[in-house]
């Protein structure tokens, strides 16, 4: 892959397309970039973490555009410059807390409208929470959830098991190589009353949320990690 003036140039079957700007209910225009797949198996919606935005995908949308999977990666108004700057966060110019967050991910969920395509939802650390409520309230079109990091982080002792019992889709559930970590997604994992949902536990590695991917910040474990979220993928999309 290589950056150039419109964008990320790969192999002529894989390419980011544009930024774009959808409308969440409360008017809140959020920022995101959609990488196309010439002929996807799905459309996945990548959330990022606390402190973040849209760049902590820069390098794992391309590897799954690769695989054949089109993708939407949006600046939630929850985040900040960890990875790159947040247009959302920027454009409001004012804190947000993580449920605030949820309106944008239903945006994007409402984007996908149309375009007939299977979707699924990746959420890291408190977007990893909210994909849960977003699946069990949404579950039309949706084909399967991953979770990266999640956690009880939206204000309640068991707001996200409450949602991922509800869900009725596929769950891939994994964390960081931390006890504590490890004992939250598999309470929310074991909540899910699904087949094929899948909790894996990184054994070489493993990193807080989707940098759990990138070599650069989990050198032990993206690899690993990488070839458990091709399998789940492969799974209910193939």
């Amino acid at each position: 892959w290589e950056l150039v003036a419109d964008g990320l140039r790969a192999n002529p079957a894989a390419r980011a397309l544009n930024h774009t700007t959808l409308t969440a209910t409360d008017g809140v225009k959020v920022y995101g970039t959609w990488y196309r797949a010439e002929h996807p198996k799905a459309l996945i919606l990548l959330f990022h973490q606390a402190g973040s935005s849209s760049a902590e995908y820069a390098t794992i949308a391309p590897k799954l555009v690769a695989m054949g999977y089109s993708a939407l990666a949006i600046d939630q108004r929850a985040g900040g410059g960890l990875f790159g700057e947040n247009r959302t966060a920027k454009a409001l110019g004012r804190e947000a807390d993580y449920l605030d967050a949820k309106a944008d991910l239903e945006a994007a969920l409402a984007w996908t409208e149309g375009r007939k395509l299977p979707v699924l939802l990746w959420g890291s650390s408190y977007s990893a929470a909210l994909v849960f409520l977003v699946a069990a309230e949404n579950p039309r079109g949706v084909i399967g959830v991953l979770a990266f990091s999640p956690g009880e982080y939206l204000g309640g002792d068991t707001t996200v098991k409450a949602a991922a019992a509800s869900v009725r889709v596929p769950v891939f559930v994994t964390s960081a190589k931390d006890p504590k970590e490890i004992a939250a997604a598999r309470a929310i994992a074991e909540a899910v009353r699904v087949a094929g949902t899948t909790l894996f536990v990184p054994q070489q590695g493993g990193v807080h949320g989707s940098s759990t991917l990138i070599p650069l910040r989990d050198p032990k474990g993206a690899e690993e990690n990488w070839t458990a979220v091709q399998a789940f993928l492969r799974r209910v999309s193939p």
